[in-house]
């Protein structure tokens, strides 16, 4: 069974770090695009990051500088460190099988249940 599971979410004050994980069972993670999304409420899904089958790596502008992607192919698994995390941050993120081109329209092809990031002021 195909499947993506997020963890790593929570509260965290204005300024924390989080570090969100998503992991692969049932496919090889690494062939293919993985993107990371968030939404919260009132507000329209949207991209955050990606990270190609190359790991090339894409961000949103507004997360530039404070998140990164990353994967590792040993644990089928990809990461989004969050850094210097704002109040507008908080929203249900889930990762995704995208592509890199499309992530930041909030398109993707199969998604994970999410998990909740709440930041503090």
């Amino acid at each position: 069974q195909v499947q993506l599971v997020e963890s790593g979410g929570g509260l965290v004050q204005s300024g924390g770090s989080l570090r969100l994980s998503c992991a692969a069972s049932g496919f090889t993670l690494s062939y293919y695009a993985i993107g990371w999304f968030r939404q919260a409420p009132g507000k329209e899904r949207e991209g955050v990051s990606c990270i190609s089958s190359t790991s090339n790596t894409y961000y949103v502008e507004s997360v530039k500088g404070r998140f990164t992607i990353s994967r590792d192919n040993a644990k089928n698994t990809v990461y989004l460190q969050m850094n210097d995390l704002e109040p507008d941050d908080t929203a249900v993120y889930f990762c995704a099988h995208t592509t890199c081109s499309e992530y930041v329209s909030g398109v993707f092809i199969s998604r994970g249940q999410g998990t909740q990031v709440t930041v503090s002021s």
